[in-house]
């Protein structure tokens, strides 16, 4: 069976979002909230990121005019959509391989902050936890893009892989 897209980005069913806890660098939230508008998320936000990271200035596709965004102050004022599941990225030892792990329908990813992790309370209101197999941490909005590649990948309609190298 050859799976394909036509579209970009892919069709897939579901939705999801991604965000990030306590972001302080504008340049990594607007290029976080850019991929995110390229790979077809539903919403992006923050939870209790510094004022300097809300000014997202490297976000040059202007996202926020496509999709919502949103800004929590604290993890309590957090209002994911019933039945989406949160799934933390982070490079714990107990964490889920993200190339095995199977995304759900509806998910919003939560980043950790750039010089630092996810908050303990964060980490235990999460349905799921990835890491993304490196040897270190890489930048945040990078890795958004890694789980959003991956999640597109998964969940939208390809044609299989050449059983050769390049793309016939």
């Amino acid at each position: 069976m050859t799976r394909t897209t036509t579209t970009w980005p892919p069709t897939t069913k579901g939705y999801f979002a991604i965000g990030a806890e306590r972001m302080s660098k504008s340049l990594n939230l607007g290029n976080l909230m850019r991929s995110a508008h390229g790979f077809g998320a539903s919403f992006t936000f923050t939870v209790g990121a510094t004022y300097r990271a809300l000014e997202a200035h490297a976000d040059t596709s202007k996202s926020q005019l496509h999709m919502p965004h949103y800004n929590w102050s604290t993890l309590d004022d957090m209002a994911l959509p019933t039945g989406c599941k949160l799934v933390g990225v982070e490079l714990l030892d107990s964490a889920i391989d993200l190339p095995s792990f199977r995304h759900p329908l509806r998910a919003a990813y939560v980043l950790g902050p750039e010089m630092g992790s996810l908050s303990e309370p964060l980490l235990a209101r999460c349905d799921y936890v990835v890491k993304i197999p490196t040897s270190f941490c890489v930048n945040v909005a990078m890795a958004g893009a890694i789980v959003m590649y991956d999640r597109v990948k998964s969940m939208a309609r390809f044609a299989d892989r050449p059983i050769s190298e390049g793309g016939q």
